[in-house]
């Protein structure tokens, strides 16, 4: 595994690449981000009756009342197994401090004003730690409501409470990956690290030079 990560290769440009994401990272990427799409598909049309006909994406109301909290099972699963492997590269620090007050900066892609940063930004950070909360939220919330094994267990306050919580953290696990998917089209070169495993050096030096310079010393 290790020998693997740090590899250095080269693209048909003859570019030098640095392994930043292994075929399992990937995978277990993608995994998230196909359930996370089917849930927020399914779960909005349950949630109004106007999103009533996005339920031909489990194949009709039935199958979508079936198939929505497992899938929202393996979502999780596949979400703690990222969680763990990545939560020791999410610790804020003072360079993530000051490259949020200089958030003026990030916006206007003045990089070079910024402080160096290791694997992820202070944004890429937080958006983590609120897929951590919001997460486990959906889990707790929708184990109350999942009427087919666990909502019979539970009184009717509790349940509307969980559905309530359930929502508001969909809601916000939503917007928070809009913004994500927003942010890897903005930094160029970023769903290339999703899709192929690798970034140039010079797009490593760029925005995480504090992760370039440990890498390429190991």
């Amino acid at each position: 595994m290790k020998h693997f990560e740090h590899t250095v290769l080269t693209d048909a440009k003859g570019n030098r690449l640095i392994v930043r994401y292994t075929p399992n990272e990937r995978t277990n990427h993608w995994i998230i981000a196909i359930a996370f799409v089917l849930l927020a598909l399914s779960g909005l049309a349950m949630f109004h009756p106007a999103m009533s006909f996005l339920y031909f994406v489990l194949g009709g109301g039935q199958w979508t009342r079936i198939l929505h909290p497992f899938i929202g099972c393996v979502m999780f699963l596949s979400f703690l197994i990222l969680a763990l492997r990545f939560w020791h590269h999410n610790y804020l620090d003072r360079a993530d401090i000051q490259w949020m007050r200089q958030i003026d900066d990030v916006l206007n892609n003045r990089e070079e004003k910024l402080p160096a940063i290791g694997r992820y930004n202070a944004g890429q950070k937080l958006l983590f730690f609120v897929m951590v909360v919001c997460l486990v939220l959906l889990l707790a919330s929708g184990i109350v409501i999942w009427r087919r094994y666990f909502s019979l267990y539970f009184p009717i306050g509790v349940i509307r409470l969980a559905a309530l919580v359930h929502a508001a953290a969909a809601f916000v696990l939503i917007v928070g990956i809009i913004v994500h998917v927003y942010a890897a089209l903005w930094v160029k070169g970023s769903i290339g690290a999703m899709t192929r495993g690798t970034v140039t050096y010079g797009w490593a030096r760029k925005h995480h030079p504090n992760w370039f310079r440990e890498t390429i010393g190991k």
